[in-house]
């Protein structure tokens, strides 16, 4: 576990979709105002807050809403070093750890010390084409090349440090993060990874006739992803997906930046979070 954190510059954001989410970030702002701290409110779409953000004005960014959320502001503030709490307003909150109903007791831990920061690999998909780079972009839980619109499932060639892995015929292939590990690559059926892990995860979706094996690689090795049919995507953290063509390359390593995280307790935290989940899940269900 690192040092004790305590913020001094923080900054309260909220999902701009979720009206209560902006209650709930006055409120907080109003809670830090009380113990002497300046805490703006802004979305997490605001161009203006989002440049003050990359500039290093706040040693740490508050996002209230649910895991989309937190994607985003792993996003924004990865590249700056900024520290991410979130308050769970959403459904699930794999990567949240408090509850709105319970973020004043946080809140005064954190005011007393008694948080620390939890670093988390993020990943860095660049698009080739004919030795040509398209473009790169950074994700905190994953990158997937998958079909399209189009119902044919695509054909992938995976080379892990350039040593051919395996060819897939399958709806994609998921290249994740230990933190995506619980999200895409877990309901394609890959294994939960504990945080702190700085592998990469591959997951075939729904491959046909070819390795069904997820596969975790070993830290610091590379993936590159040559696309063999024409009706194939690129999308990175569930972004709108950008149009592959017949031998594009997706190079898939570790990025050169982190995210990083408030957290409260010991590591273990991760798989109590986990566990409430699953057993959410399974209730109503016969056993």
């Amino acid at each position: 576990m690192s040092a004790p954190f305590i913020p001094k510059r923080p900054v309260v954001t909220a999902y701009p979709k979720m009206p209560e989410a902006f209650t709930e970030a006055e409120a907080i702002s109003a809670f830090l105002k009380e113990k002497g701290m300046d805490a703006p409110v802004g979305s997490l779409y605001d161009e203006n807050l989002r440049k003050r953000v990359k500039k290093g004005e706040f040693d740490m960014l508050i996002t209230v809403g649910g895991d989309g959320s937190v994607l985003r502001a792993g996003h924004l503030c990865a590249p700056s070093g900024v520290p991410i709490l979130g308050v769970n307003l959403g459904r699930l909150g794999f990567l949240i750890q408090i509850d709105r109903k319970e973020w004043r007791e946080y809140f005064e831990k954190l005011l007393n010390g008694e948080a620390w920061i939890e670093n988390r690999m993020m990943l860095r998909a660049e698009h080739l084409r004919a030795g040509e780079s398209l473009g790169q972009s950074n994700a905190l839980n994953e990158v997937v090349v998958g079909r399209g619109q189009n119902l044919r499932p695509v054909r992938l060639t995976a080379f892990v440090d350039t040593r051919q892995l395996t060819s897939y015929v399958a709806d994609g292939l998921i290249a994740a993060t230990a933190t995506g590990s619980t999200a895409y690559a877990l309901a394609a059926g890959g294994p939960i990874l504990p945080p702190e892990l700085r592998n990469i995860l591959l997951v075939p979706i729904a491959p046909h006739l070819s390795v069904d094996r997820a596969v975790v690689l070993a830290a610091g090795s590379s993936v590159h992803i040559v696309i063999k049919s024409e009706n194939a995507v690129l999308s990175v953290d569930g972004q709108p997906p950008t149009p592959l063509m017949e031998d594009d390359q997706v190079m898939v390593t570790a990025a050169d930046v982190t995210a990083q995280f408030v957290r409260f307790g010991d590591p273990g935290y991760f798989y109590r979070n986990i566990t409430a989940h699953m057993n959410e899940n399974s209730l109503g269900f016969p056993r």
